[in-house]
């Protein structure tokens, strides 16, 4: 590797000096005896046009990261607050008009009790903020729902944690997006006809952010995040100020939604808090990325948690109060949303401030999608090296980021923004059945973690786990059995049809796996099948001649294979064959459909047939000669047929597909014997293109 020592004269007669040569050096370094560490020059581009790309995608997004400043890539806590809580605390934003839109069909009476089912929700989330902070400590290495489940209760318990968990992230970007886009037109009416435009351009700009990687992400989404809490937290002080000094007025508003004449009954009270539970997702997303934190991990992911659960409280309740306060009510379909209701009250319509929370709210829920595009990667990571989903997911791009799982999320998401026109009511629906699903699988399995593990304090921490698991479990019939016509049964079909393509993807690799297995006491020997190689040819040329040199380094029986379709040229290739490649037998097979694949297999399938049935079946290479045209548009002048023919053969059993590529501007091969002296090097190779 080291190229060797030269001994080099010196100036006087008895000097002597040593050259080392190391060709390794710029794209390699040792790490031990036989062991290299490729550098980034060993996967750079060669070609002006690879380079020319390279430059693109390292402005696009930044420069290749080696494994080693994964490190530097980690989140302190104020990052991974705006990183992982942005889709938590957004729905603020829309929670409180969820719960709005259900009562308002009971009277003007019924909004009264928005405010108990804020309460409710809210120490609903946090029993499940401190559940949820258990799992940051007990599994530190990320994976949320997932891990827990298949730890202790089961892998189709996992999967199903992990298909409702892809489900609820699919569906945090469309809302939160969709969302965004209605605080949009909230301020610009104008925009409401162009809104799946838009979501489909926010959501390609996030995409481009997270493939940049976490920390350039977590800088890009921290400047809306902390507006939208400084302005909201000041916006609810400000109404609740208000209110409490008696000085609220309710709002006249124009095209707010007529009030319906339903009875206030338990059925439309448990819809209102299903809709209103919308408040809760994403509060699962920091124990699932708990490995992106600085260290210690687990406590500055606990910490974050608690941190975000509590101003989503603050925010959520806080909204309610306000929207209560000043009788503000869901307007029709097009027209403002309640948080920009408020905004306007308490602001002023058309005031600084009033246009700066409108802005960072649409940024926060465009940005919300983020948390999205944090842990549905890293989810999907998780299942590809378990072997439940294609391992492609568990590929990093060159910034370290999943990109697999980055761009399938992203197209799922704008498809499903594009199939519901961008309706935030309308995508409400299929969200919150997946997050109690979550909730429950992974508190039901803690439960189980502490009675397993016993440790310091397990008796109040499984009991906190317990009564989360009970509570959500109840919330989950709830939401299920309220939201079903509207929505959610495709929610409850799409979850086992995931788990059923998790469990074929398994039982697809583990198939392979024991296909592929040797025993632990084999030792590779020499080989004991027969080996004859096949060249398929179209006649004689320098590419020709390359293969069959190959073929004579890997065995002893080699033929050609020469079909055509022209009967006027087989006398003169045969005649010129025995005379340059003596030798080598030709076989010649006429074929009068003009088929080249198909009568080669053929003939394959005849040697195998005639081989003695009392011997093992012989190992056979087919030689494809292929000429590589120098440039990409000269590819376009040639058939490819040497690739078809290798696509076909390549699941051919006891067949071994080896191409051959000739390039003209290879100086090796001009120098080869076979060259004519006369003839011209880049003279164009007729048999080849075939």
């Amino acid at each position: 590797m080291t190229g060797g020592q030269r001994p080099v004269r010196g100036r006087k007669l008895a000097d002597r000096r040593v050259r080392v040569n190391r060709p390794h050096s710029p794209y390699f370094r040792y790490t031990g005896p036989g062991q290299l560490v490729a550098k980034a020059a060993a996967s750079g581009p060669t070609t002006p046009g690879g380079r020319f790309f390279a430059r693109v995608r390292s402005l696009l997004f930044g420069r290749p990261l080696a494994f080693e400043e994964e490190a530097g890539e980690r989140l302190p806590k104020k990052q991974a607050l705006a990183i992982f809580s942005s889709d938590a605390i957004s729905s603020s934003a829309y929670a409180t008009e969820e719960i709005l839109r259900v009562l308002i069909v009971a009277g003007s009476g019924a909004i009264l009790v928005s405010i108990p089912i804020a309460i409710g929700i809210s120490v609903l989330l946090a029993v499940v903020a401190l559940s949820y902070r258990q799992v940051c400590r007990a599994y530190p290495n990320g994976g949320g729902a997932y891990a827990v489940a298949k730890e202790n209760i089961g892998a189709v318990a996992s999967l199903v944690a992990a298909a409702a968990l892809l489900i609820d992230y699919v569906m945090t970007v469309a809302v939160s997006t969709a969302s965004a886009i209605a605080q949009t037109y909230s301020v610009v009416p104008g925009l409401y006809d162009i809104r799946v435009e838009i979501a489909v351009v926010a959501i390609a700009l996030i995409t481009v952010a997270n493939l940049r990687g976490l920390r350039e992400s977590g800088n890009i989404f921290a400047v809306p995040t902390y507006l939208f809490l400084a302005l909201a937290l000041l916006m609810v002080a400000m109404g609740v100020f208000r209110i409490v000094t008696g000085t609220a007025v309710d709002v006249v508003q124009r095209d707010a939604v007529a009030f319906g004449t339903h009875d206030i009954g338990l059925f439309l009270l448990l819809k209102a808090f299903a809709s209103g539970s919308v408040a809760l997702t994403g509060t699962e997303a920091i124990a699932n990325g708990v490995p992106a934190f600085k260290p210690p991990e687990s406590r500055n992911a606990s910490n974050t948690l608690v941190a975000m659960a509590i101003l989503l409280g603050v925010l959520f309740l806080g909204m309610t109060v306000v929207a209560d306060g000043f009788g503000i009510l869901p307007s029709e379909e097009g027209g403002p949303t309640v948080v920009a209701l408020v905004a306007t009250v308490i602001f002023g319509a058309g005031s600084p401030l009033f246009y700066a929370f409108q802005s960072a709210t649409a940024l926060i829920l465009f940005l919300a999608a983020n948390t999205s595009f944090n842990a549905f990667p890293r989810l999907a990571a998780l299942l590809a090296e378990d072997g439940y989903m294609p391992r492609q997911f568990s590929f990093r791009g060159d910034r370290l980021a999943f990109s697999w799982g980055i761009v399938l999320l992203a197209t799922i998401a704008a498809l499903l923004l594009a199939l519901f026109e961008g309706d935030t009511h309308a995508l409400i629906p299929l969200y919150s059945v997946g997050v109690f699903v979550v909730f429950t699988l992974s508190q039901g399995g803690m439960v189980r973690h502490w009675l397993a593990e016993r440790s310091a304090g397990w008796v109040w921490r499984a009991s906190i786990n317990a009564v989360g698991a009970v509570l959500t479990f109840v919330v989950l019939v709830v939401v299920t059995s309220v939201k079903f016509l509207d929505g959610a049964w495709l929610v409850v079909i799409l979850i086992p049809t995931l788990v059923a393509m998790m469990l074929f993807i398994h039982r697809q690799y583990a198939r392979s796996a024991r296909e592929l297995a040797i025993r632990p006491d084999y030792v590779a020997g020499p080989p004991v099948r027969e080996e004859r190689v096949i060249v398929p040819v179209p006649g004689i040329d320098r590419a020709v001649i390359q293969a069959i040199n190959v073929a004579r380094t890997v065995a002893s029986d080699v033929r050609a294979v020469f079909i055509f379709d022209d009967p006027a040229r087989v006398d003169a290739v045969r005649a010129d064959w025995e005379r340059q490649i003596p030798g080598i037998p030709l076989v010649v097979i006429e074929s009068p459909y003009r088929a080249l694949a198909g009568p080669l297999i053929a003939y394959l399938d005849v040697l195998d047939q005639a081989w003695p049935p009392d011997h093992p079946s012989p190992v056979t290479f087919v030689v494809i000669p292929e000429y590589v045209a120098k440039s990409w548009w000269e590819r376009l002048l040639y058939n490819q047929s040497a690739r078809h023919l290798r696509r076909l053969l390549l699941g051919r059993p006891h067949t071994v597909v080896v191409n051959v590529p000739y390039r003209r501007d290879d100086p090796e091969a001009f120098d080869s014997p076979f060259r004519d002296k006369h003839s011209r090097p880049d003279g164009p190779p007729d048999a080849a293109a075939r």
